[in-house]
């Protein structure tokens, strides 16, 4: 039996079922009673960027130590990939010589770390001692 001359099904009955529904259901509140406002909660991404390594790692750490200290919802550290910068220049400063070339490269590491909570917590917890040479960068997303 051949498919192509069945009808196609008809949505139209279920299109609005539950469109009244929706509507007719509303938070119940009592008047004169106002609701205590909790505070709001953020997604923070926080990205570290360093050429060494064991400073970048050290202040993760010590971030996500904080963090789970006061109960949050912690992700990371994430590592990205390496960036690799690399330069390669000529020894002689005229040309002359013997055509030698110096190869120099630096390394830049980056790790993400992604939290859920309020904006004031965040505050205590990037307050640490952060060593040299080790850039932050906090985002603020409201959720």
């Amino acid at each position: 039996m051949c498919h192509a001359f069945l009808p196609a099904p008809s949505w139209k009955y279920f299109e609005n079922e539950y469109d009244d529904m929706a509507t007719a259901i509303k938070p119940v509140t009592k008047p004169g009673v106002e609701e205590a406002e909790a505070p709001q909660v953020h997604r923070i991404r926080i990205t570290l960027t360093s050429k060494n390594v064991k400073n970048l790692e050290k202040v993760c750490a010590d971030l996500i130590r904080g963090a789970k200290e006061k109960a949050l919802r912690v992700k990371g550290p994430v590592r990205m990939p390496t960036k690799v910068l690399k330069i390669t220049t000529r020894k002689t400063p005229n040309g002359e010589g013997s055509k030698t070339w110096d190869r120099f490269e630096m390394r830049i590491h980056k790790r993400l770390i992604d939290l859920q909570s309020p904006a004031e917590v965040v505050k205590q917890i990037t307050s640490i001692s952060i060593e040299p040479g080790v850039d932050v960068e906090v985002t603020i997303v409201d959720v």
